[in-house]
């Protein structure tokens, strides 16, 4: 059950409006690492996780949290839209100053959202469960997750030196804090987990079913050899289980591939044609 207080999270109020920038904030809205996506993503993984109930208890707080993100943003944008010149373009485009901005707005803002935010990215693309990552193992989701807020934040702080407006850098800025915390915030999870799991996921397959002789080694498959100075390249590996180990290219450990002619109604180019040579 969820319970919603009118009152927002924190401020969303632009000083002025401002459509060409509500276009931009759709992106921290729709797109793959804004808002919708990170709520649904961390809210899928508690309803499903089966791990500790501190872990779902996580998930839940900060996917509802991320919901008040989603009506934060939604309300900025369509305050940004407020009196923002949505009429015919080529009368609009007599007075450059409103002309340049009808130019940049986007104008499924006016037609199809009625001056209202749109569950869609920067380029109008709508949003979509693809976005979204819950697999049950909740190690490869918080590694996600982190993802997910790592792109998020970075995207935010672009965002905040897009705009010039103090109001919206206001509301960016408690979000880019946010941002810090649930990075943060994913990264103790992790580590919980992996001193628990250690780093490979999933750490319960068994580890005699994969080919251990190849599971250390690095091959340099680019011209030059710096990747060699990489922590990767040798040393004890990272889950502590075995040696890192350099090869200068790579190795190919099976055969030259030859397949079986196919059958004739498939009509294939039979095997025995070859390319003619050109002559010298």
């Amino acid at each position: 059950m969820f319970f919603h207080m009118k009152e927002l999270q924190y401020h969303a109020k632009p000083s002025r409006p401002d459509p060409i920038f509500a276009r931009q904030l759709q992106e921290a809205l729709g797109g793959q690492f804004g808002e919708i996506s990170v709520s649904l993503q961390y809210l899928f993984q508690g309803w499903n996780s089966r791990a500790d109930a501190k872990y779902r208890d996580l998930l839940m707080d900060v996917g509802t949290e991320e919901l008040a993100h989603v009506e934060m943003l939604a309300t900025m944008i369509a305050r940004l839209l407020d009196n923002a010149p949505v009429g015919d373009q080529e009368t609009a485009a007599k007075d450059p100053i409103v002309g340049a901005v009808l130019g940049g707005m986007n104008p499924q803002h006016a037609i199809v959202a009625g001056l209202g935010a749109m569950p869609a990215d920067i380029n109008g693309n709508s949003w979509t469960a693809d976005y979204i990552i819950a697999s049950g193992n909740l190690l490869a989701d918080f590694r996600a997750n982190l993802n997910a807020e790592s792109q998020g934040r970075l995207q935010v702080t672009r965002l905040y030196k897009a705009t010039n407006d103090p109001a919206v850098k206001d509301m960016l800025s408690f979000l880019i804090a946010r941002d810090t915390m649930h990075q943060n915030m994913w990264k103790a999870a992790i580590a919980e987990l992996e001193a628990q799991e250690n780093i490979v996921v999933p750490s319960i397959f068994p580890r005699e079913l994969e080919k251990q002789e190849v599971a250390y080694d690095f091959y340099n498959l680019s011209e030059g050899e710096e990747s060699r100075r990489g922590r990767w390249a040798s040393g004890r590996s990272m889950d502590g289980l075995g040696e890192f180990k350099y090869y200068p290219q790579g190795v190919a450990y099976g055969d030259k591939p030859k397949l079986s002619p196919a059958p004739d109604y498939i009509f294939n180019t039979p095997p025995w044609i070859r390319p003619k040579k050109k002559e010298e």
